[in-house]
């Protein structure tokens, strides 16, 4: 009977209007509950304690493992503390919430002041390395934005008179951590969620380390694992935006139109190209379990969303979604020597992953390689010169490029090649690479960089609006 329900931290920073469209809105009583909510930090606070997620800037986290200023990190931690009062301020005008937040906050922060204070001391003595302890405490600090914003969150609708309770699944006060299956099934026993409205925080401690897998998409590995464990009718993923046929920036917003149904191959091909509608691992969590996926705009409540299934396919063949993605090297691999010697891809992937490059994509012929890689420019450097010291004989060369892609969950159009190179043709723009396998989901486009933009304007424009879809791709 009841969902689960996933909320961003963008979203959590806008939280009296999520409280007035998510959580309450205009439900009566009843419709309160069957509910479990999922939270992540608010935006910017795992920021300040980990490492800023675009720019690298070092949080609370990175200037502890640094060590070459041991008060650096204290004093990051102070700013976290600053930063979290003033959101509780700005969250409760009632002295009793706001003393209670911050209570709960300083109690925390205090708790993890004191243990990396301890930890830094005993790795001064040479049994212990600081090195080693490192995950453990990048997972410490994660937790405390998710358990902010979790308690805060129970605090204000027990303000409004709902039977709201916490589910803290940080671990704070476990003697051993648990599996991560256990940990959820263990902290949601006994609970009547027909009774109660449930916050759970969006990081779970167990003993497998979630940050060890996943680093910071962790908060989606809970959800999904609740979803499954619980049995959920329906799992549900508030985000700031439509999922759309295409980025309204590029495209236009009268020109985009809102996708009402996919499949989960889609929802990974998206993830393919960086543009996650749902982490991978945790879309498998729900595929398994049988459990579809819906993704909504958090601030249109009353709009259906986008509901992702397994089974779901297209009445008839089209384009539903145009998207791509621009940090993308074309890494170029030709040897002579290359014919009938399978270990090629073997060892040059390998040297990729070890590297952490992630590959989109890849092309070959007799004596060619291509990888489509996205990382930083240093990373895919390094890769250069490895290769070319595995194999000297052959010749590197690295490509700015970008993909762009026609994704449908049945793309059997007829001539959709040759409405798609004319498009780009007819835009200028040259095709450097194209790829389309049997499954036909998705037709990858390489482009050079700079033309990025325009791709995808063009494909939209000959792909998806001659087809007049109105406001939806097929309500859900």
């Amino acid at each position: 009977m009841h969902t689960v329900e996933k909320i961003g931290g963008t979203s959590m920073s806008r939280f009296d209007e999520v409280l007035n469209t998510i959580f309450i809105g205009n439900r009566d009583k009843s419709e309160l509950y069957q509910r479990v909510f999922v939270v992540s930090a608010y935006a910017g606070m795992t920021n300040m304690l980990l490492e800023h997620k675009k720019t690298g800037e070092p949080g609370v986290y990175e200037r502890f493992a640094d060590a070459t200023n041991e008060d650096a990190w204290l004093e990051a931690l102070d700013k976290v503390l600053e930063a979290m009062q003033r959101k509780n301020a700005e969250l409760f005008s009632g002295e009793y919430e706001r003393q209670a937040a911050d209570r709960f906050i300083e109690g925390r922060i205090g708790d993890v002041r004191e243990c990396m204070r301890s930890l830094q001391h005993l790795c001064t003595y040479g049994h212990f390395q600081l090195t080693e302890h490192l995950m453990k405490v990048r997972e410490m600090l994660a937790s405390l934005g998710e358990a902010h914003s979790a308690f805060n969150t129970v605090l204000a609708l027990k303000k409004h008179s709902v039977n709201a309770r916490l589910v803290d699944l940080t671990g704070w006060n476990l003697s051993e951590p648990k599996t991560f299956q256990n940990m959820i099934a263990d902290s949601f026993k006994g609970i009547d969620l027909s009774r109660e409205l449930v916050v759970a925080t969006g990081y779970t401690h167990c003993s497998e380390g979630l940050m060890n897998t996943f680093d910071r998409g962790y908060s989606e590995i809970t959800f999904a694992q609740i979803a499954a464990e619980t049995g959920a009718r329906e799992a549900i993923i508030h985000k700031e935006y439509h999922l759309s046929s295409a980025d309204p920036t590029l495209v236009g917003v009268d020109k985009v139109v809102t996708i009402g149904r996919t499949n989960y191959d889609v929802a990974d091909q998206l993830s393919n190209l960086g543009m996650e509608a749902i982490h991978p691992k945790a879309a498998r969590t729900l595929r398994r379990a049988g459990i579809q996926l819906r993704i909504k705009n958090a601030f249109e409540p009353e709009h259906g969303g986008t509901l992702i299934s397994q089974d779901y396919c297209s009445e008839r063949p089209c384009v539903e979604i145009i998207a791509g993605r621009k940090d993308v090297f074309g890494l170029e691999i030709f040897d002579q020597e290359m014919l009938g010697d399978v270990s090629y891809d073997m060892e040059i992937t390998k040297i990729l992953k070890q590297l952490r490059l992630y590959v989109v994509n890849k092309d070959s012929d007799a004596n060619s390689i291509t990888y489509y890689a996205s990382g930083s420019r240093k990373m895919i450097n390094r890769a250069s010169r490895l290769i070319e010291e595995r194999y000297p004989m052959a010749e590197v060369r690295v490509h700015n490029i970008a993909i762009v892609s026609a994704i449908g969950s049945d793309l059997k159009v007829k001539g959709i090649l040759a409405k798609t190179v004319a498009a780009l043709a007819e835009a200028g723009i040259s095709i450097q690479a194209i790829h389309q396998s049997i499954r036909q989901v998705e037709m990858q486009c390489v482009i050079n960089e700079d033309d990025y933009d325009a791709a995808v304007a063009a494909l939209h424009q000959a792909l998806i609006e001659p087809e007049k879809h109105g406001d939806v791709i097929v309500a859900a």
